[in-house]
């Protein structure tokens, strides 16, 4: 069972497939595909009965937390998986993961602490879980990436996502992609993730192609969305905010 610690700058952007198109031209002579290059992203947000960690989180405090359980495609019992620990204090992220199979970390989440190995990054999800009490899962998140990295500065990440779905039901991530859409069709959620700077080559590339920082949370939107449906559930209707 691996261990990673990431300590960096994440920044994002909402961008059409005319820019990133052009991005991609700029991102060819710059930077090469990562470990996963063009995968599908599944995840498992977990958080307390009243939501306590997305309600905290959509509030933008100085601080805040998530723990999430992540494959690479569908997985099935013995699928490499990473639960992470992410956290974010005044624009820096601290992500602190574990890898583990599939069978195994859910386990773990349910309560079986054999389930995983007695390592440090483990006891500091016991105490998360210690802490907020009760954590079970919320939503599943999917969405297609294609990933980068700067050919002469690994620490330097550029991620696209798009087709991104949820679910908030059915928390099993081998039952497959479906859900709601969360970001319109021919979008594309851009994350640019670096250990300091920003490469010059980067800050060239957003001023030309007129790509501004934006506010996206896959799960904050998942969350919002759902409580509209309730709302309009109970309405007999449409709902507006």
């Amino acid at each position: 069972m691996f261990q990673t610690i990431f300590k960096r700058y994440e920044k994002k952007y909402l961008i059409d497939s005319g820019q990133y198109n052009a991005a991609l031209d700029f991102i060819s002579y710059n930077a090469v595909p990562d470990e996963f290059g063009k995968s599908t992203v599944c995840s498992i947000y977990y958080d307390t009965p009243d939501k306590r960690l997305i309600r905290a989180s959509i509030e933008k405090p100085v601080y805040k937390e998530k723990l999430r359980l992540r494959s690479y495609g569908v997985p099935n019992n013995s699928s490499r998986c990473f639960l992470e620990l992410k956290k974010k204090y005044k624009g820096v992220v601290y992500k602190r993961r574990i890898e583990a199979d599939y069978v195994s970390a859910v386990s773990y989440m349910k309560g079986n602490s054999n389930a995983l190995k007695d390592t440090q990054i483990r006891n500091e999800i016991d105490y998360f879980k210690s802490y907020y009490g009760n954590l079970s899962p919320s939503a599943d998140i999917f969405y297609s990436r294609n990933a980068f990295y700067d050919r002469n500065d690994r620490n330097v990440r550029i991620t696209f996502d798009s087709d991104i779905f949820a679910r908030d039901y059915d928390f099993d991530l081998k039952n497959g992609i479906y859900g709601d859409r969360i970001l319109e069709n021919g979008l594309y959620l851009m994350e640019i993730k670096t250990a300091g700077a920003m490469p010059y080559w980067v800050s060239v590339m957003l001023n030309e192609l007129k790509i501004y920082p934006a506010t996206f949370s896959k799960y904050g939107t998942a969350y919002k969305n759902s409580l509209t449906d309730k709302k309009s559930i109970l309405t007999g209707g449409d709902y507006c905010a």
